[in-house]
């Protein structure tokens, strides 16, 4: 991802900008595949975990396809927006303000992943530049040139779950990444 190049069949190709990869995991059937290893998951900016739809939902997903069974729909599917769009938001995200002390927040929230008794692995340098980037943009997305530690909080889990390995014993009573994340983050003081 990184090296903005992809190899199939053993021949390399370079990626024009921007661009982003989507992967997805079936946590079922996972016979014959494998997890990726650390290093690699620590590249992915989120980890966004989907839940089964509800009752309405799942009723809307029948009435949409009960009729298009090869899902023709997908032919209506058009761009909203370009390539270009996208590289000047970017450079809108990367001018939003944050303040020092929102940094020395983040730092000391990937600080706490990495001495903490919950935790089998903390989370890396790259997990703290994504939240500032990540917060940055969500700040952006609520119109606001300045990072607040609300949006920190907000993207603290999406960002950390995939990057933090629990102990075993919290593993066995429960917990789930989401849980220590939501534990740091009421540990932490919040800089006013």
């Amino acid at each position: 991802m990184e090296e903005y190049q992809v190899t199939m069949d053993g021949e390399t190709y370079k990626m024009d900008q921007p661009f982003f990869v989507i992967a997805t995991q079936n946590p079922i059937e996972q016979e014959g595949t494998y997890k990726l290893p650390e290093a690699q998951l620590d590249r992915f900016l989120f980890k966004i975990n989907l839940h089964y739809p509800n009752l309405e939902e799942e009723k809307l997903i029948l009435h949409r396809f009960k009729s298009d069974f090869k899902m023709r729909q997908k032919e209506k599917v058009q761009p909203v927006c370009s390539a270009q769009d996208v590289k000047e938001c970017q450079e809108i995200i990367e001018k939003v303000h944050i303040k020092d002390e929102l940094l020395d927040y983040i730092a000391a929230i990937i600080h706490n992943t990495r001495n903490n008794g919950d935790l089998f692995l903390g989370a890396s340098p790259r997990a703290s530049l994504a939240i500032m980037k990540a917060s940055k943009a969500v700040a952006a997305m609520a119109g606001r040139d300045f990072v607040t530690p609300d949006d920190i909080q907000y993207i603290a889990d999406p960002v950390l779950n995939h990057r933090i390995i629990l102990t075993p014993e919290r593993e066995m009573e429960g917990y789930g990444a989401n849980d220590v994340v939501m534990d740091i983050i009421k540990k932490i003081e919040v800089p006013r």
